[in-house]
């Protein structure tokens, strides 16, 4: 293949560039090559552009196909440097006129912001107490903690708003003195005082919000089960959050040493409230929270999008901010304040002042959620790939072709109404790969797809992750595979090795011709994106275009007991879509998660695609009804205000497509069992191709379970040899 490379790199990124495109072509001008290579000297090429890769970074690779006809491969570094084709432009300046990238349609990121940066200002206050400054002094000798500090912060916090409603407290913070006296005077100390055993039952409807944020930065309130409770019951819902009392927050409050319970209410030190630069960015808050209460119609708590996303910001700028040990990397709080935040790991030093701490955390939570709406532009993605848009030659997946054009033609309305598909199609007929492209059509074809395949088999998992790599010519930086299981991958990679040794695996093509462009977007130049930089598995989680993962790599989403999990599953959702593969796999103990993930990708405006020959009405109902619900939340906070909920929802399978808008269960009811009446009347004329037999084990509970499973593997090897013998064929050869 015949290729024309440009750069646009300056400083010493041209100079890199330059030592590395000198190895592999030759010179057609300053800033362009020229060279005939084969396809695995492309990939060298890439990989190695790749690896010094660095912000001023810029190269286009073109495929010379004819005389008047080229074709963009790949763009390495800042794909911002050429247009959607590889073209350079002729003239270009610095200054953004048409401020674009300024426009989104976040109705509430604004709120997010707010509620996320204040409540970073106060979600470590409770690590004033002497308590917790002792466990820093001596972390070996200390044990388990009888209060947490995000209690301590919570309780802190509940003295200081002193059942005001939100403009009033808002005023006494905006004008806050260097006196600690308003947050300690009217504090309620858990073991100690009698007062209101949940801060929730008090606050208002804005410090409810600031206060849940400031309570789960670390991870949820879990309510404690006790011998005569069987657990949270349903109606206790309409109640939440104002139950949540200080044993939700740790389960070991009852049954510690009383003498230990003073020293986590005790502040020998003024609390970091009286710093100026604390009041300063407090004072800022309060004013343009203030000026917000007009605009806000509902209680803060009742937005599950604002307050998932707030939460999501405060909890990464908490993890990056609190791994920084290099001072000139930090924020400078107040010269000489004596209480600490945190201590080095590896050698118990202090580490961070803690009003630096919570100064550092709220720039960095007004940093993450003031670029949470551009964060897809620099994620990779994948875009004009051959091998996606190609017409099937063999007549038995000819469907695809049919429900690629049907995807490709509702992608507008998915963009504003939400998408939920059903892939019927027969076992054997090429589900795997036409819900990638179906997923393909619906994305644009300029900008490229994002999308992620959820299995519940690891086996599974490995196998649709082969079809795509080989199938689809796709690389390691454009589908990461994530099963979690070290030794099911390594009995998939075994069997696959002895294909190939056996000579019954697929063979190369010398040239590839699932050309496509990968839009590498530019991960180390976004604040969000960079703190995740240095966890390989998470960015590897983030970063692919393409990830086929089992399912509890996106569940932990919509998990709350550790925070910091939620982090990567939930920016997956927030910037791809969703195919559930197999859906059939699970059991009934895994719907509520399969059902919460489903509800998550609605929320945060993911298209979701469910696929498997064998799908219960009810299950897929109940999918519908709990997308649906995620929908309404995410068009109160995104799109056209006010537009009405009806997703755009397509069936397909190897002889039918149809789509509807179904605004409500009983639409999408009636529209599912029409597709799936009429599918029956077919299966039901078609061919018989599997047979199958209905016997008795003749066991009983009383034998139990090692003679019940003796009795079974007879039992089954007995069937199957009647059944072969019944129903076998002998070659004529």
């Amino acid at each position: 293949m015949n290729v024309l490379l440009v750069s646009q790199c300056s400083k010493n990124a041209l100079k890199e560039t330059r030592r590395i495109l000198d190895q592999f072509a030759e010179r057609r001008g300053e800033r362009t090559w020229q060279t005939p290579i084969t396809q695995a000297g492309l990939d060298t090429l890439r990989r190695l552009l790749r690896r010094s890769a660095r912000r001023n970074t810029a190269v286009a690779c073109h495929w010379i196909r004819g005389r008047d006809h080229s074709e963009l491969l790949w763009i390495v570094g800042d794909a911002g440097r050429f247009n959607a084709r590889g073209a350079v432009p002729t003239q270009t300046t610095r200054r953004d006129i048409l401020r674009r990238a300024d426009e989104n349609d976040w109705h509430t990121g604004e709120d997010i912001l707010l509620l996320s940066s204040l409540a970073a200002l106060l979600h470590d206050l409770g690590k004033a107490c002497a308590a917790f400054q002792r466990r820093l002094l001596d972390p070996a000798g200390a044990t388990r903690n009888v209060y947490r500090h995000e209690w301590i912060s919570l309780r802190l916090f509940e003295a200081f708003v002193a059942g005001d409603d939100d403009a009033t407290w808002l005023a006494r913070l905006a004008e806050l003195d260097a006196d600690d006296g308003p947050w300690l005077e009217r504090l309620v100390r858990d073991g100690l005082d009698d007062g209101p055993a949940s801060p929730f039952s008090s606050l208002p409807p804005l410090a409810a919000a600031v206060g849940w944020l400031i309570v789960t930065h670390h991870r949820l309130p879990v309510m404690p089960r006790s011998a005569d409770d069987s657990g949270f019951q349903a109606a206790q819902l309409r109640d939440l959050p104002a139950l949540i009392t200080a044993d939700w927050n740790d389960d070991v409050v009852n049954g510690r040493d009383p003498r230990e319970l003073p020293g986590y209410w005790r502040f020998d030190h003024p609390l970091p409230v009286t710093t100026q630069k604390w009041r300063n960015r407090a004072a800022h808050l309060a004013g343009r929270l203030i000026r917000r209460l007009d605009h806000y119609q509902q209680p803060w708590l009742d937005n599950p999008y604002v307050m998932h996303l707030a939460r999501l910001s405060l909890m990464l700028a908490d993890h990056h901010y609190s791994s920084l040990e290099d001072p000139g990397q930090r924020t400078r709080g107040e010269r000489g304040y004596p209480l600490y935040a945190n201590t080095v790991r590896r050698t118990g030093a202090f580490n961070q002042p803690l009003d630096e701490h919570l100064l550092g955390v709220e720039a960095g939570a007004r940093r993450v959620s003031g670029t949470l709406p551009g964060v897809e532009r620099y994620l990779p993605r994948l875009a004009r790939h051959r091998g996606f848009r190609r017409r099937s030659a063999d007549p038995r997946f000819r469907w695809q072709d049919r429900a690629y054009d049907l995807a490709a033609s509702l992608r507008e309305r998915t963009q504003a109404q939400g998408f939920f598909g059903v892939n019927m199609a027969s076992t054997g007929c090429g589900k795997t790969l036409a819900n990638g492209r179906i997923l393909y059509a619906l994305a644009d074809p300029d900008s490229g797809a994002r999308f992620s395949i959820a299995l519940g088999l690891r086996t599974l998992t490995l196998q649709t992750g082969r079809a795509y790599r080989t199938l689809m010519n796709l690389g390691d930086d454009e589908l990461a595979v994530r099963t979690g299981g070290a030794a099911g991958r390594a009995l998939f990679e075994h069997f696959e090795a002895e294909a190939d040794a056996s000579g019954s695996a697929s063979s190369q093509r010398l040239m590839e011709e699932d050309a496509h462009v990968y839009f590498e977007g530019d991960f180390g130049n976004h604040p969000l994106l960079r703190q995740l930089a240095h966890d390989p598995g998470m960015r590897a989680l983030i970063a692919a275009p393409i990830l086929a993962c089992t399912v509890d790599h996106l569940v932990p989403a919509t998990d709350g007991l550790r925070g910091g999990r939620q982090i990567a599953p939930m920016l997956r959702l927030l910037s791809g879509d969703l195919v559930l593969d197999e859906v059939d796999d699970f059991d009934l103990d895994d719907l509520p998660a399969l059902t919460r993930l489903v509800n998550w990708a609605g929320m945060l405006g993911t298209r979701v695609l469910l696929s498997s020959a064998t799908l219960a009405p009810s299950l897929v109902e109940g999918l519908y009804q709990a997308y649906r619900a995620g929908r309404a939340v995410y068009q109160r906070n995104r799109g056209e205000p006010g537009r009405p909920v009806n997703i755009a929802c397509a069936w397909f399978d190897e002889s039918d497509r149809r789509h509807a808008d179904c605004p409500d269960a009983a639409s999408f009811t009636a529209a599912h069992e029409a597709f799936a009446g009429r599918r029956r009347a077919r299966l039901a004329e078609a061919a018989v191709r599997r047979r199958a037999a209905l016997v008795p084990v003749p066991a009983s509970r009383e034998s139990g379970a090692p003679t019940i499973a003796e009795q079974m593997a007879a039992q089954m090897r007995r069937q199957a040899l009647e059944l072969h013998q019944r129903h076998h064929s002998v070659d004529p050869r």
